[in-house]
């Protein structure tokens, strides 16, 4: 089976929002995003040098339950120290946190936009001190220890301000209708590694030994039918590969899978088995 090249990431994430300047008030003051491009009710954000989020305003979008769509989009930062700086911005802000783990090959804060769409927060472990089993990744969630993460930083520490150079999208996890006939098309068609098991409801996919690219759950229910147009909610994102031929490679595993794909200006996009829709594209390696 052909897989994705291992030098394979996620690279942006596109969201659909109630209310544009809400949205950028949360994730430009108390995120840290720089606003990079903004026109006709889109605006582009990231680092600096890295776009990594696209807000799309529909006006009155509402939040849903029950459907297939984004679980939540993650934020890696480069180090544990931003971590703790941005959990102690998290609290200056009084933004409310929905959970904070230790996943053996990371630590994560969870958090929602104002229109609810789910954010984890991370730093990874070093690839050395990542668990394994069997030859497989073990992780878990367990209670992140907040006392020792902040530790790392003083009261002598500057204020959070921006994401900090070399932070990207790490990973994106989803709410799928089926586990089996997602696994079959990221693994299978796609060509991600699955990397571990959650029990029936919940797998986890990547490329390149990583621990996780995709995570995909069936936690909205079974059977969960797309978001609605008028909902927000995940719009589309990309997978960046490193190569025009891996680019093509993918396309023609999809068309011969029967997939249906849409060439755009910047790569092509596929729907998977749930209807989430994905922007295949060429970008350099992360060096």
């Amino acid at each position: 089976m052909d897989k994705l090249p291992d030098e394979t990431k996620v690279g942006v994430v596109s969201l659909t929002v109630g209310d544009l300047q809400r949205s950028l008030r949360f994730y430009q003051d108390v995120l840290g995003f720089t606003l990079r491009d903004q026109h006709n009710g889109v605006a582009h954000l990231g680092t600096a040098a890295e776009e990594l989020l696209i807000l799309n305003e529909l006006p009155g979008a509402r939040a849903v339950r029950g459907h297939s769509g984004l679980y939540h989009f993650a934020i890696l930062l480069p180090s544990r120290r931003d971590l703790a700086l941005i959990l102690r911005q998290l609290a200056d802000t009084n933004t409310r946190l929905q959970g904070a783990s230790d996943h053996l090959v990371s630590e994560a804060l969870y958090l929602a936009d104002p229109d609810g769409n789910g954010i984890e927060i991370y730093r990874d472990r070093p690839r050395s001190e990542w668990p394994y089993a069997n030859g497989q990744v073990q992780m878990a969630t367990e209670r992140l220890d907040i006392s020792d993460l902040l530790s790392q930083i003083s009261n002598d520490d500057p204020d959070w301000t921006t994401l900090p150079e070399g932070t990207f999208i790490g990973h994106i996890h989803l709410h799928v209708a089926n586990i089996p006939q997602s696994e079959q098309f990221y693994r299978d068609v796609l060509g991600l590694d699955l990397m571990v098991r959650y029990g029936p409801s919940a797998s986890f996919l990547a490329a390149g030994g990583y621990h996780h690219h995709l995570g995909i759950n069936t936690w909205a229910g079974p059977g969960a039918p797309p978001t609605p147009e008028d909902a927000a909610g995940l719009r589309w994102f990309s997978f960046d590969l490193p190569t025009e031929a891996a680019l093509q490679a993918a396309v023609k595993r999809l068309q011969e899978a029967g997939g249906e794909t849409e060439q755009v200006d910047d790569g092509v996009f596929v729907r998977d088995p749930s209807q989430n829709k994905i922007l295949l594209r060429v970008t350099a390696p992360t060096t």
